[in-house]
């Protein structure tokens, strides 16, 4: 099993949770987040004042999923979450040890 965390854009996210579901994956988290990366935020004029944006708004997704869709999984979040420019986040991939479905207690896959 696989912790897969993409970081993209929030507008981007009914695609990307769509995109997913299509490839059966069945459930995630999402965490609204402020962050920047490479753009390093941005400096807006608001009331003839300036002022910088240091952290912009990101949607961080996370799905617990078993070796074989982390692929397909990767595949979908980049083809959905991709604007071509800057910004468009990250997906990162963590080992899981084990899971553990609280209600059942199933383990393993069986708790995904």
């Amino acid at each position: 099993m696989k912790l897969v965390k993409a970081i993209i854009k929030p507008f981007k996210l009914v695609e990307v949770r769509e995109a997913l579901n299509e490839i059966g994956v069945q459930g995630m988290t999402v965490t609204e987040a402020k962050g920047f990366g490479r753009q390093k935020g941005h400096t807006e004029i608001y009331r003839g004042s300036e002022y910088t944006i240091d952290f912009l708004p990101k949607t961080t997704i996370e799905i617990v999923i078993a070796d074989d869709l982390v692929g397909p999984a990767i595949d979908a979040i980049v083809r959905h979450a991709k604007t071509g420019k800057i910004g468009d986040g990250k997906v990162f991939v963590l080992p899981v040890e084990t899971a553990l479905r609280i209600r059942t207690e199933e383990h393993g896959e069986n708790a995904l």
